[in-house]
């Protein structure tokens, strides 16, 4: 059984019904690498605040671990930080980088910051992801002497 040759007439009607579907794969493609590169660009804004916020959180403790009591040190040898002026120092620090956290202390020698960062997102907004969130927490302990704390 052998198969008569189509007329040009027909494939060039078959050939007319396919035309542009390349295309529509070529949008749909080109939409997905965009929307991945997308991505990838957004989780790395979304790293670099976290590094952010983990730095600004270790500087913001480190200023307020300075802090020390001078009038005790005199009296008893003692460092011990300065609670108010402590935490003062740390949301001046934050305050000054338009950083907004919390401040807290955890007994006469350590100072704990919580620092929140917010960025909007560049690309995700097209999943419904508007803006990156990071939080970090760093804490600074005043230690005295060369030795360390709790050494002979």
């Amino acid at each position: 059984m052998t198969t008569a040759p189509q007329s040009p007439r027909r494939r060039g009607t078959r050939q007319h019904r396919e035309r542009g579907s390349v295309s529509v794969f070529a949008v749909i493609i080109t939409m997905a690498v965009v929307v991945f590169f997308g991505a990838v660009i957004d989780f790395e804004q979304a790293l670099e605040a976290r590094q952010d916020a983990n730095t600004v959180a270790q500087e913001a403790a480190r200023a307020a671990a300075g802090r020390v009591d001078v009038d005790r040190a005199y009296t008893s040898g003692e460092l011990i930080m300065d609670r108010q002026s402590a935490i003062s120092s740390a949301r001046a620090y934050l305050n000054a980088g338009g950083y907004r956290g919390d401040v807290t202390t955890a007994g006469s020698r350590t100072i704990r910051v919580h620092v929140a960062l917010t960025r909007p997102a560049l690309f995700l907004p097209v999943i419904g992801i508007t803006h990156l969130h990071a939080d970090a927490v760093a804490t600074a302990t005043l230690i005295t002497g060369v030795r360390g704390p709790h050494r002979p």
